[in-house]
């Protein structure tokens, strides 16, 4: 039985890139929808009996993921309407300045960078701070697939199924204090490995931070990701760990993050303090705002090209705005962009 769960964020059928083309699979639903945090979401309906994407390899995937695939909730619908991006297209077309300004750099260079041991420190405003071994920070969350529109500040979007767990499941683990407001993330520094942390051009100070308010943390869509297309993260996609925040640019979700940390005031974000006319900290997509040097208010899915560019409009909070609207009730989005 395929149990199919719409919501108006969902994508139209006028939206499908054809079928034959790019779709990589489809879930058979082999049990009733899961209650929580799946049935709040769009189009989603959770089960078990994944299958396996086309052009996608097996992987020597930690011990500690293999030994939660068999209990992970998968999706048993796509984003309604829209294909999965090729996996080829969304490990090889990457902003990640760690390893370089192009988009080829992160597939190029960062095969070489070790996630194994990897510890996470969450820390701040909780109850309960620690360092983790990732195996150890993992071990209280089931995996969970989750297919969601990734849209780039650069006007590029793709659709890719993630594999985490709810973000809103930390919060409650480490018990956040009533003075904290928001999450700061950090990203790794590893010049050795990381070429572009070595560059005298880079802008950025590294470590690379983002943050989130705490209502925003604790919203369903967002998660902690560790695994794409069935398998784990690739290196050059965040691996081990990255934030997702679908209804946010892509440049929000932090790649493999090393610190967590809850904090009483508004964290100074990477992009922010580059560039703050044009990179807020709140980064919702928004079609109605444009960037100082070109419009928001069309995007180009990928894959594309010359003859086939594949332009459609951008979706305000990307398609999300029935989950995540109430979140900036009364705010100016574009003072608050």
């Amino acid at each position: 039985m395929l149990i199919k769960m719409s919501r108006p964020s969902d994508c139209n059928e006028s939206q499908v890139t054809p079928e034959a083309l790019y779709l990589s699979r489809r879930r058979v639903l082999g049990g009733a929808v899961l209650a929580g945090a799946g049935a709040l979401l769009p189009g989603l309906a959770m089960g078990a009996a994944p299958g396996a994407y086309d052009g996608v390899a097996p992987s020597a995937a930690p011990g500690w993921f293999r030994q939660k695939l068999p209990d992970t909730r998968w999706q048993a619908v796509t984003v309604q309407g829209e294909s999965i991006t090729p996996f080829n297209d969304a490990t090889h077309y990457n902003n990640y300045y760690e390893f370089g300004t192009d988009k080829g750099d992160p597939a190029r260079y960062a095969g070489s960078l070790p996630t194994e041991p990897w510890s996470v420190v969450v820390d701040g405003e909780v109850g309960k701070p620690g360092k983790y071994a990732l195996e150890d920070f993992m071990k209280p969350y089931q995996l969970e697939e989750r297919i969601y529109r990734l849209r780039c500040v650069e006007a590029w979007s793709m659709v890719i199924p993630w594999l985490g767990f709810p973000l809103s499941a930390l919060l409650k683990q480490v018990e956040p204090t009533s003075k904290a407001k928001y999450i700061r993330f950090e990203t790794l520094v590893d010049r050795e490995h990381m070429p572009g942390q070595r560059s005298g051009f880079a802008l950025i100070n590294w470590p690379y931070v983002e943050g989130l308010r705490m209502d925003e943390a604790m919203n369903p869509l967002a998660i902690l990701a560790v695994g794409m297309y069935g398998r784990e993260l690739a290196n050059q996609n965040g691996a081990p760990l990255r934030l997702i925040v679908p209804w946010k640019y892509g440049f929000k979700g932090v790649k493999s993050i090393v610190r967590i940390t809850l904090v009483e005031q508004q964290p100074a974000t990477t992009w922010q303090q580059i560039a703050p006319s044009e990179y807020g900290f709140y980064a919702n997509v928004n079609p109605t705002v444009d960037h100082p040097r070109w419009t928001q208010a069309r995007e180009r899915r990928l894959p594309s090209s010359l003859f086939s560019p594949n332009v459609r409009e951008t979706l305000m909070f990307n398609g999300y705005a029935d989950e995540v609207a109430s979140l900036y009730s009364g705010m100016d989005l574009r003072v608050n962009y």
